[in-house]
């Protein structure tokens, strides 16, 4: 097993200081989120997007994932949190271990990595829908949030 549990990526903290990732609803960066499979190695020090590990094109799924939707910062309570739409893939046959949010078009290099998902085990979709429903975003739950 290569997934270590899920986190902020390292690279992304820093990253957010110098402005490289804009997460506003209105002309911010765009994000996506790629599927992997147990091989993948993903871990917090994740820098950028990679196909090493990612589930394979068809069956429902293309290589680089889903763009995300509905890009939300809001503050709870003291930490900024960020929100997404739900995102999924139809008629999919997946069998997937965690995920990679990332950033696909921020510069001075394009598709930094933002966090690691680590599904705690193999999550399978057979002729079906795979979704990833993201949770509250708010302090306690918010997939991803700075206190």
């Amino acid at each position: 097993m290569a997934f270590t549990g899920s986190a902020v990526c390292n690279s992304f903290k820093t990253e957010v200081l110098q402005g490289i990732h804009n997460f506003s609803s209105s002309g911010g960066n765009a994000f996506k989120l790629a599927l992997y499979t147990n091989s993948a190695a993903l871990t917090k020090a994740t820098t950028v997007y990679t196909v090493s590990g990612e589930v394979a094109s068809g069956g429902g799924y293309t290589t680089a994932g889903n763009a995300l939707t509905s890009v939300t910062p809001a503050l709870s309570t003291d930490t900024a949190c960020c929100d997404f739409a739900d995102t999924n893939w139809t008629s999919a046959t997946i069998t997937a271990r965690g995920a990679l949010i990332y950033n696909s078009d921020a510069t001075p290099d394009n598709e930094q990595a933002v966090c690691v998902l680590d599904f705690g085990g193999d999550k399978t979709c057979t002729s079906g829908t795979f979704t990833i429903q993201f949770p509250t975003p708010d302090a306690s739950d918010a997939i991803l949030r700075l206190a």
